[in-house]
Parts: C-alpha cells; sequence; structure tokens
C-alpha cells in the first residue's frame, strides 16, 4: 500500500478534535491535528498520538468466542455465533420477557454509531433497561439539567472574564476546544481570571488565581459559603433573575441563612478567600463554569450540581458572549429502550436520562426477585474494569444465562462472557460522536474508515444487522419496498420511509437496522454503515430547522449530503447569541430555579456531619485521577506511558513523614472493598489527608501481564450519591502501610 494521509479523530475524550493520519499497510505512522476541522482547527494533545497501539497489536481479537464450561474459550464461526447468541436472547425474552435482558454501553468513547444500531436490537426484544458510563459520572448533573431548563450547558470559556473549576484539571481532561492555549491565554491576560476548586494543587490549580483547596468531600460546603456571600454582599443579578426565573424566593431565603464561617471552616478554605473569590464573580461581566468527575463522583454530587449552576444563574451568566449556554444536539447520548422506566425494577433506584445507576447493576442480578436481569449486553465498554467493587460485578455476570460482550480486545468483561465478538476498530469504520456541544455554532464529524476491517472482525452496524435478519426483526415486504424507493432516488426513499413510519410508529426504534438493509444498498460501496446519519440528519434537521438552514442546509437531506461530502466534519447548526432562549424547554423560556428536594439537602448542611475519615481509614483516596501518560483503557498497550508506567500513588510530604515513606518504597492501599500494592510519589500537589491513583491502569495485556492499580478492585457499591447513585470513586476511605 502507498503511504495516503486521511481525515479522522481522536476517541480518547469527549473533545474528540480533528485528526490526519499517515496510513499505510494498517498503520498509523504519522498522527497530527487537522487544521480543516470546523471545531478543533488543527489543535490537539498528545494523547492521541499513540493512537497507534490502539489500532495495532496483540491485543487485538478476530474471531468470535464462545466460553467452554471450564471457563476457556474457543473460536467459532461468525454463523455459529449469530445463530447461537440469537436463539438464546429469543428464549430469555419468551421465557422471562425482554425487559430481563438489560444492554451496557453501546459505543465507546467518542465512537458512538455501533451504540445507534443497538437500539435497533433492544427495540427487537423490548429491552427496557439500559446503562452506560454517563451513569457513573453526569446522571446527577443531568437531573439537576432537566429540572432547571431541560438542556445541557456548557461554558464559553474561551471568551469568559472568569472561569470557574469544580473537580476539573482541564490541562489534563481538557474538555473544550482549544484547552490549553485557552488556559494559558487566562492566566497570562490580568483582566481576566481562574478558579479552581480542588483538594489536590492540581496542573490547572497552580494556574489560578483563587485556589479553593477544599478539604475531600466538603464541597457542597464550600459552594454554599459562595452563594451565601453572593447573597449578603448583593452580587446577584436581580435584572436577570426577575426576567429569567421564577421560584427564586425560596432558593434566596435559604441562602441567606447560610453560616458563611462555619461552613468555611468546614470546607477547610479562608473566610477571607470566599469572599474574595465571590467578590470576583460578581464583578465580572462574564462567568463560565465546569464541574467534572471531581465533584460528580464524591459526596453530594447532585447536590453541588445543583449549586454550581445557582453561581451562574444567579449572577446573570447565561446567554451572552462569554458565559454559559444551552446548545443544538445532532443526537442524543442518553436514553432508549421501550417505555423506560423511573426506577429499576429491584432496588428501586432512581432512572435518570433512561440509565440505571452503575452502582445498581450488581444488584439487580445478584437476588432471587423474579424481576432481576437475566441477560446482559455489553458494547464497546469494559463493567469488569470500570464498575465499582469488580470481583462482586464478575460474579454478577457468571450468574446470568448469558452474557455477551462485542469489543476490539479481550477485555477484562470478555474473560467473564459467554459470547466475544470481535468489533472492527474505530479506523475500520464508519463511525461518529454525538458529544456536539458547541455554541453558536456547533459541529458534527462523521468519519470514513482509514483502513477495511481487520480479518474476521465486523463493524458494529454489521453484527447487528445479521442478528436482526436472524431474529427476522422485520417483514422481508416492507426492506424490499424500501430498498426498491432507495434505489429509485433520495426523495422517493424520502417519501417511502417516513410513510411507513407514520402507518407503523413502532418501526421507529427498528430504523437503525431498516435504513441498514435499505438506504445503506443504495450508498456507494463501503457506506452502508453511515446510513444511520441519514436518519438522524432528519431528525436534526426537523428539531433545529432554522439553525440548520442558518448553516447551510435546507432539509435533513441536504444535511446528511454536507456531512458525508465532509470527512474534516461541518457546522450542522449556526445561532446567535439571541437564539440561546430557544433550547430552554420551558413554554416560558424562563429556569426554574426551586428544586425542593435539593433545597432540603442545601438547608441540612447546617447540622450534617462532614464527610470524615475513622482510625481504621485516615485517608482519602481519589481513584482515577487523570494525568499526562493515563487515558480510558481505549490504549491497553502500557508501552505508550513515557512516566509514571506503573501509576504511582501520589501522597503529600506530610503524610509521607508520618507513614516513615521516601521516594521509591512501595506501599499496600487497603480499602473496605480489597487491597493493592504499587509505587508511591511524594508531592506537595496532594493535601494533607489525600492521596490519589491514576485512572486506566491494571488493565492485563497479553505481551505486559498487570500494569499498574485496577482501581475498582479498591471501589465499593454502598458509597453513592443518594439522588443519581454515581460512585464516590473520589472518595474512598484507605490507609497506606509500607510494603
Amino acid at each position: 500500500m502507498t503511504e495516503t494521509w486521511a481525515k479522522t479523530a481522536c476517541i480518547l475524550c469527549e473533545c474528540n478534535c480533528g485528526l490526519e493520519v499517515l496510513a499505510k499497510d494498517r498503520t498509523l505512522l504519522k498522527i497530527r491535528g487537522d487544521k480543516e476541522h470546523p471545531g478543533s482547527a488543527g489543535y490537539t494533545c498528545e494523547k492521541p498520538l499513540r493512537l497507534e497501539r490502539y489500532q495495532n497489536g496483540s491485543h487485538r481479537i478476530s474471531s468470535p468466542m464462545r466460553r467452554r464450561e471450564d471457563g476457556t474459550y474457543e473460536e467459532i464461526d461468525w454463523d455459529t455465533a449469530i445463530t447461537e447468541i440469537a436463539a438464546k436472547l429469543a428464549q430469555i425474552k419468551e421465557t422471562h420477557g425482554g425487559d430481563k435482558i438489560f444492554f451496557y454501553g453501546g459505543g465507546g468513547q467518542g465512537n458512538h454509531l455501533g451504540g445507534a444500531h443497538s437500539r435497533a436490537l433492544m427495540s427487537a426484544l423490548g429491552v427496557r433497561y439500559i446503562s452506560n458510563a454517563l451513569a457513573q459520572e453526569k446522571t446527577g448533573e443531568m437531573w439537576v439539567d432537566g429540572k432547571l431548563y431541560g438542556g445541557h450547558t456548557k461554558g464559553d470559556f474561551e471568551h469568559s472574564e472568569v472561569v470557574l473549576f469544580l473537580g476539573k484539571n482541564p490541562w489534563q481532561s481538557h474538555s473544550f476546544p482549544r484547552t490549553r492555549p485557552t488556559l494559558r491565554e487566562i492566566a497570562k491576560d490580568p483582566a481576566r481570571s481562574m478558579i479552581v476548586v480542588d483538594p489536590r494543587r492540581s496542573e490547572t490549580a497552580e494556574m489560578a488565581d483563587f485556589h479553593l483547596q477544599v478539604r475531600p468531600g466538603t464541597d457542597a460546603w464550600c459552594l454554599a459559603a459562595l452563594l451565601g456571600i453572593l447573597v449578603e454582599e448583593e452580587l446577584l443579578d436581580q435584572e436577570f433573575i426577575a426576567e429569567h426565573t421564577t421560584g427564586t424566593d425560596p432558593v434566596l431565603d435559604l441562602l441567606r441563612q447560610v453560616p458563611i464561617s462555619d461552613y468555611a471552616a468546614r470546607c477547610g478554605v479562608a473566610e477571607e478567600l470566599l469572599r474574595a473569590t465571590a467578590r470576583r464573580i460578581g464583578a465580572a461581566k462574564s462567568v463560565t463554569t465546569y464541574e467534572d468527575l471531581g465533584i460528580q463522583q464524591a459526596p453530594n454530587s447532585t447536590l453541588v450540581s445543583y449549586l454550581n449552576k445557582l453561581t451562574w444563574i444567579l449572577t446573570g451568566n447565561f446567554g451572552k458572549p462569554g458565559a454559559m449556554y444551552l446548545h443544538s444536539a445532532f443526537a442524543a447520548v442518553a436514553g432508549g429502550g421501550a417505555k423506560p422506566k423511573k426506577v429499576t425494577p429491584v432496588t428501586g433506584a432512581r432512572i435518570i436520562a433512561g440509565l440505571i445507576p452503575c452502582n445498581s447493576i450488581t444488584e439487580e442480578i445478584l437476588t432471587d426477585h423474579p424481576d432481576r436481569f437475566r441477560a446482559m449486553w455489553m458494547d464497546s465498554v469494559n463493567p469488569a474494569h470500570s464498575l465499582a467493587d469488580s470481583q462482586r460485578f464478575r460474579e454478577a455476570m457468571r450468574s446470568l444465562e448469558l452474557t455477551v460482550v462485542i469489543d476490539v480486545a479481550f477485555t477484562e468483561t470478555a474473560r467473564n462472557a459467554d459470547y466475544v465478538l470481535p468489533a472492527s476498530s474505530q479506523f475500520e469504520k464508519w463511525e461518529a460522536t454525538f458529544f456536539n456541544v458547541e455554541f453558536p455554532v456547533n459541529t458534527f464529524q462523521l468519519r470514513p474508515p482509514v483502513f477495511d476491517p481487520l480479518p474476521g472482525t465486523l463493524p458494529e452496524a454489521e453484527i447487528y444487522a445479521r442478528l436482526l435478519r436472524e431474529l427476522q426483526a422485520a417483514d422481508q415486504e416492507l426492506l424490499d419496498s424500501l430498498t426498491a424507493a432507495a434505489h429509485a432516488g433520495r426523495a422517493e426513499f424520502t417519501a417511502a420511509f417516513f410513510t411507513a413510519l407514520g402507518q407503523n410508529p413502532k418501526l421507529m426504534g427498528l430504523s437503525p437496522y431498516l435504513l441498514h438493509e435499505t438506504l445503506g444498498t443504495a450508498l456507494p460501496e463501503g457506506q452502508r454503515g453511515a446510513a444511520i446519519v441519514w436518519g438522524l440528519a432528519q431528525i436534526c434537521a426537523m428539531t433545529n430547522a432554522d439553525a440548520v438552514r442558518r448553516a447551510g442546509f435546507a432539509d435533513g437531506n441536504a444535511l446528511f449530503d454536507g456531512i458525508i461530502a465532509a470527512p474534516q466534519g461541518v457546522k450542522f447548526t449556526v445561532d446567535e447569541w439571541e437564539h440561546v432562549w430557544n433550547y430552554v424547554r420551558r413554554p416560558d423560556r424562563r429556569f426554574t430555579v426551586e428544586i425542593p428536594e435539593l433545597l432540603e439537602k442545601l438547608d441540612e448542611l447546617r447540622t450534617a456531619p462532614v464527610p470524615g475519615v475513622s482510625t481504621e481509614f485516615p485517608l482519602v483516596l481519589s481513584a482515577g485521577e487523570r494525568r499526562a501518560f493515563t487515558a480510558n483503557t481505549i490504549i491497553r498497550d502500557p508501552e505508550w506511558r513515557r512516566r509514571d508506567a506503573g501509576g504511582a500513588l501520589r501522597i503529600s510530604p506530610q503524610d509521607a513523614e508520618e507513614l516513615g515513606l521516601t521516594s521509591g518504597d512501595s506501599v499496600r492501599v487497603i480499602t473496605e472493598a480489597g487491597s493493592a500494592e504499587t509505587g508511591i510519589e511524594i508531592t506537595d500537589m496532594m493535601r494533607a489527608g489525600h492521596i490519589s491513583l491514576p485512572n486506566g491502569m491494571g488493565v492485563d495485556h497479553p505481551d505486559h501481564g498487570l500494569v499498574g492499580v485496577p482501581l475498582n478492585e479498591l471501589t465499593s457499591l454502598r458509597h453513592k450519591d443518594e439522588f443519581a447513585g454515581t460512585p464516590w470513586h473520589k472518595y474512598v476511605p484507605a490507609r497506606v502501610e509500607k510494603v
């Protein structure tokens, strides 16, 4: 093969920066940022430069595998795998009901078309319960968003006068365009300020003008004190409140009662620093905030999300350059299944955005309850590594009647499954991300394959299509009719497809399969997996008609054609700041500020005990710190790490001295769930009493074995947020012993 440059994207975080790759002989020779990408415009961090280690290596699997009774695996052909799995799924549906088949995942990080195709199989089986990684992180924030205004918010950090990062270190975790250049620009500009709330003196905190170095787990008291000061010192935007909110009076009444000095003492931040921070927020012409896992996987996480949003709402920092915004969406990243329930069938846990809390999954399986799950489908995820209390989850997997994993690698989860189906990599098929969250211009990129599929693997679209064919999920006469319309022309297909949906609305759930089998056959060779984007483009164009037209697309067909023709990505909606209120999903276009359940929790802070430590576990472990050479477990080969290859435990000099530790020592980290040995790094970025281990470690690689600590051997199912059920991965009581 000759060397060729191709357009694609990074798959390691939600930014999904555009990339250009130099490819030859199934190898990514060079990787660079794509200057033509409409969002990232050539920027990328250093991590995607190692994506060759995801694409190729001994971790790849290239044949379906079936588990034997003795726990070993045998290779089987695709026809056998599809026939057996379809028969078992049909039997479980017939015996127990489709709602006993649980779906987890559906498209890895930044690769969502596979997940979209899985919705057709869910519809055919009558699946009602699903979950994914969002239910480990974002569902508390999503619940608050739904109560306040009904959409997802983000900030215009590039133009903001003051930025506030809560439990977030964007220097390492990124999450918005041109992250590092933007952080440098803010830090260098005397007219702008950066505020960081974090118990750790992270790289971002080191750049900040205000570092509120809270005690771990006390973020709620810190934010309540900030809001109390904003109210006490009359730093609110009363005009914005009067014009754009409802239900503010009970919120302000409660904030007036906040004992500011007491809360400052509880969170460990000097009152004068809190007051200076509040005054800087109150005086700014624009403020943005970003909350992340540091607070979303810690005590009071849903309450903290609410207090965070009150900070920018009550100061009027929405709907203007440099402030917060709501935005369009190309497709939904959550939800799915048939007739989603409000609570889980066994434990009664709250279901948010259609997602079961991850800390409830095991308890929904390991029980004799008649409504327990009987089968689990896992697509491009590794819950045996990523969910709390890994050992108990593995027990849950093995107790099920059927478990199926789709992945590129023989992961920790795959090693406990009944069937493992090898997927083509994210550079071997048509792919896209639905993390499209920018404003006033929002972008979408459909990535063509860089390589043909690795022999023996299939794209998820084809895997699901084969299963649905075996299940005879759609009437063949309908498929033939739609296929004929697709070959007649786009207008004919559009009319025929929507007529079929109008006559039988239940077909909507099967639409990914219908499009793959019909319109897909009329697309140029190799593009069949992209047919689903036609349907998503229709919905996007109908939902955001004016914004899509401003982007230059008359309708869904024009949008789809534009997407296919632009492998570097397109601007799919274009707005002005005045249009931001169109995305507030309320008839009066106002924010509903009062959330009674959370106001009750805010009031309880005055008497609630501050999360503390014990004699047995005197330290707080953050399980999953993002570092320069860690990512999610998509990259399993540890050789990509130039520094800190083993993922050392970070510990403060004070704690190290008290424990008699010196650099180079090995220690045992012990929690109520388990223990692990690791090296240490003594660093003053850690507050006394706070220790951390990096994310992405502890995967078992065929060439290197187990490198680093698998964090969820240390975490517990019982420590979770009372509203959203999100785990306390960033607040794990622990102790450290020298080995």
